[in-house]
């Protein structure tokens, strides 16, 4: 192998776009790498935060759940104990007065969970929403967006 001058001027060619890239083009490079890797951290924490928030309305509303059934029974027992009291006056007057009690608590119940659930879906659908959205960062045009918020509400009410 002979060493000559084409040797030598393909060395420095090399280590002048080997310095050229290093000056030019590399920081750029690095500093689009980093950005992204900052842009998923973020998405992914932001993800996590809507999990945690998620779990946290769930536990809210289970816990509502429960404090609107103890209240149900606090009614229906106060509900018994009056009819009891009516019942040695005019027996037949205080079983339509429970009856009428219970209906009312069993459709406040009702009206309640319901709303509940109806409020969980709509965050749920809206961190969801707003998470897919930052991880998007707008690659989906509106009508597709919306599109997807009524595939996860039609999901979630199923």
């Amino acid at each position: 192998m002979d060493i000559n001058a084409t040797l030598f001027g393909q060395m420095i060619t090399f280590i002048i776009f080997v310095l050229f890239t290093m000056k030019y083009i590399w920081p750029p490079l690095m500093k689009v790498l980093e950005e992204r890797r900052r842009k998923i951290a973020e998405g992914l924490a932001a993800a996590e935060k809507g999990h945690h928030d998620l779990e946290l309305a769930a536990r809210k509303v289970k816990q509502l759940i429960l404090d609107a059934k103890a209240q149900a029974s606090l009614i229906v027992d106060h509900a018994n104990q009056r009819a009891h009291q009516i019942e040695e006056e005019a027996r037949t007057e205080a079983l339509d007065i429970i009856a009428r009690m219970k209906k009312a608590a069993e459709a406040e119940i009702k009206e309640e969970r319901d709303s509940l659930q109806q409020q969980l879906r709509q965050e749920a659908v809206d961190w969801a929403f707003q998470c897919t959205e930052k991880l998007l960062h707008k690659n989906v045009d509106r009508a597709a967006n919306e599109a997807l918020v009524r595939e996860l509400q039609d999901t979630l009410h199923s």
